[in-house]
């Protein structure tokens, strides 16, 4: 095991004296984006994860926005297209996607379940959720 001080900080000078929240993000109500597409945010102060289901057949139609974006499929599977480039992404497959890149996702016959993590919080999704107001 390797000595990681960089990684477990413990400079007192840095601590904050704010607090965390835990959060079941499956007890969360679902917002449907589109039909058969559902999303379950989980929003910080400079980071948000969205836990988002895809009924067969369900489309994200190709769009892009400010912030940067990494998907991972954790079931299922999703057809994904960024800046052009279509692939098939199961189960441990990711894609990373900058800041006002061009991207969608779809599925055919099967469902998908996959995280999408977004910096800074994605402002369509507050809006969504009533935390922004519309531009």
């Amino acid at each position: 095991m390797t000595d990681s001080p960089g990684y477990f900080g413990t400079d007192t000078g840095t601590q904050d004296e704010g607090s965390g929240s835990f959060v079941r993000w499956d007890e969360l109500d679902p917002i449907e984006m589109v039909p058969g597409l559902f999303f379950q945010p989980v929003v910080g102060e400079r980071v948000m994860a969205n836990f988002v289901r895809f009924e067969p057949h369900t489309e994200a139609p190709v769009h892009w926005h400010e912030e940067e974006q990494i998907s991972f499929v954790v079931d299922g599977e999703l057809e994904f297209e960024v800046a052009g480039e279509t692939r098939m992404l199961t189960r441990g497959q990711a894609v990373v996607i900058p800041p006002n890149v061009p991207h969608g996702a779809r599925t055919h016959d099967a469902t998908c379940f996959e995280v999408d993590v977004f910096h800074p919080p994605r402002r369509g999704v507050l809006e969504a959720m009533g935390l922004a107001e519309p531009e």
